[in-house]
Order: C-alpha cells, then sequence, then structure tokens
C-alpha cells in the first residue's frame, strides 16, 4: 500500500530528477529556446521531437488510451495563446521553475504572468465564455 509520504517522497525524485536533465539538456536557457523557436538550431527541436516519440512508443507498448473528447471552442485560442506565451517567455510554465532554481531571477515575471493569466482565464469563462472546462481544470 502506498502512503502519501511515500508518494510525495517519489514525485520529489521525479521532479529534481526532471528538473536537473530539462536544465543540463537546456530547456530552461531562453536563447537555446529561441534558437529552436526560429530553426537556428535544431538540436533543442530534435531533443524535443524524440522525447515525442520515446513517449507514443512507451503509451503503444503500455496500451494507453486516450479517451475521446470534444474539443470546444476555447482550445484553438488557448492552444494559440499557450504557444505565443511559450515562445516570448522561452518555455512552458514548468520551464521558469527550472530557470529561477537555476538562479535566472526573471523567469519570476514568467511565473507571476502565468498566475494572472490562469487567473483572468477563470474570470473571463466564468463571465462570459461558460465553456467546459473538460479535463483542463481551468
Amino acid at each position: 500500500m502506498r502512503t502519501r509520504g511515500a508518494v510525495l517522497l517519489a514525485n520529489i525524485i521525479t521532479g529534481l530528477a526532471l528538473g536537473y536533465t530539462v536544465a543540463n539538456i537546456g530547456f530552461g536557457d531562453y536563447g537555446e529556446l529561441n534558437r529552436m523557436f526560429t530553426f537556428q538550431d535544431l538540436r533543442m527541436f530534435l531533443a524535443f521531437a524524440g522525447a515525442v516519440v520515446i513517449i507514443a512508443v512507451a503509451f503503444a507498448l503500455l496500451r494507453v488510451r486516450r479517451t475521446p473528447g470534444r474539443i470546444h471552442a476555447g482550445v484553438i485560442p488557448g492552444a494559440v495563446l499557450f504557444g505565443t506565451g511559450w515562445a516570448i517567455s522561452g518555455g512552458c510554465p514548468a520551464i521558469p521553475i527550472v530557470q529561477v532554481a537555476s538562479g535566472y531571477l526573471p523567469a519570476l515575471v514568467t511565473i507571476a504572468g502565468v498566475v494572472v493569466g490562469i487567473r483572468l482565464c477563470r474570470w473571463a469563462n466564468a463571465r462570459y465564455f461558460h465553456l467546459d472546462r473538460g479535463s483542463c481544470g481551468l
């Protein structure tokens, strides 16, 4: 039987290992990510693509099946905003945490932007859009 402490410890160890790996391959470096997004250096792009292939193979071997769901009106604009924010800030919402841990304090501005964006999204959805949140947990 798993205890909460054991699960928490496993999550902390896994998170530290992932953060260490992400930082060391360059995903925490804005310059590296900028070169990836502008196709000036394909090393990062190929590392990301390789990770996607590995997880796709693992899911196929483990027979993981996605439950079919519907796409609501907020998915496409949300994806565009997410991608734009990723390109501007130099990482997905987890990368600024790695950047702060590496001593890059300007990433705190990105973290604040993520928090403000989540709160604005919740407010706008409740007031104007009333979109089904599905599994995204708005």
